[in-house]
């Protein structure tokens, strides 16, 4: 993974708040769309993007399909931006 792309899939604001989300644990995609105000196709889109870079992962159970981030750069790099301007860490 280059970390051009890590910065460029979470400088989208949609995608950000998808993967703060997800970095407070596992979720569905109908619990991530929750107060995004986005629709369905336009949130699989972002999910795809952050898949593609292996910044999060998936698990089926039953029709649902669960979320997760992956540990690794994605994941540090949030963490340090949240340390650095929110005063705390991401988990």
């Amino acid at each position: 993974m280059i970390e051009a792309d890590i910065f460029k899939a979470l400088a989208d604001p949609t995608r950000r708040k998808v993967f703060e989300k997800l970095a407070g644990g596992s979720l569905n995609a109908s619990a991530l769309r929750d107060g995004l105000e986005i629709s369905q196709p336009a949130m699989s889109q972002h999910l795809a993007v952050l898949r593609e870079l292996d910044i999060v992962a998936t698990r089926r159970e039953a029709q649902a399909i669960h979320y997760r981030v992956i540990e690794g750069p994605a994941l540090g790099v949030l963490q340090a931006l949240h340390a650095a301007y929110c005063g705390g860490t991401s988990r």
